[in-house]
């Protein structure tokens, strides 16, 4: 039998700590090579902190873990008796994998994250933002124009009554 990904419930903010303690479960285990990886869906996020651009991780999918297995009796008890484990998705008794074209895409997007870090917000037209960076700071705007691929926006800013086109870095800017 092949292994499948299976997403697992967890308690919100314990993704990470859930992951060691089922990887020690599955290394003292009878068959470790039901198993595959086990994994936090992440993200890299850049933002601005005090005024330097920041790397970070963010869970893209809050409260939910990878489990890539062969699904028996032995490994459904593995997983499900972890602490902070609620259950599998997609059935109590006979959970449903996720398909391999779903895993490969969030496979694919924790990769795309590595590689070239997204910003902490997504904006589009017509958002209202506030600066936080740069000359323009503390100026409140709406967002006119979004450029996913420079990782910049065009802000209409109210300057001495008259909006004013300026052109911002997704860093440098918060929704409001």
């Amino acid at each position: 039998m092949a292994l499948k990904w299976y997403i697992v419930h967890v308690y919100s903010g314990f993704e990470s700590k859930v992951k060691m303690a089922m990887e020690e479960r599955i290394a003292i285990s009878a068959n470790p090579g039901k198993f595959g990886e086990v994994l936090v869906p992440t993200e890299q996020i850049v933002e601005l902190v005090k005024g330097k651009r920041k790397e970070s991780s963010r869970k893209f999918y809050p409260g939910y873990i990878l489990v890539n297995m062969e699904l028996d009796d032995e490994t459904w008890h593995i997983v499900n008796d972890t602490a902070k484990v609620s259950g599998f998705l997609g059935g109590r008794e006979k959970p449903t994998p996720i398909s391999d074209e779903e895993a490969e895409q969030i496979l694919g997007r924790m990769e795309a994250g590595k590689l070239e870090p997204k910003p902490k917000f997504f904006f589009e037209s017509g958002d209202e933002i506030c600066v936080t960076d740069g000359p323009f700071k503390n100026f409140n705007g709406v967002v006119d124009e979004v450029n996913p691929e420079k990782g910049k926006i065009r802000v209409l800013v109210r300057i001495f009554g008259r909006s004013t086109p300026v052109e911002l870095e997704f860093v440098q800017v918060s929704k409001l």
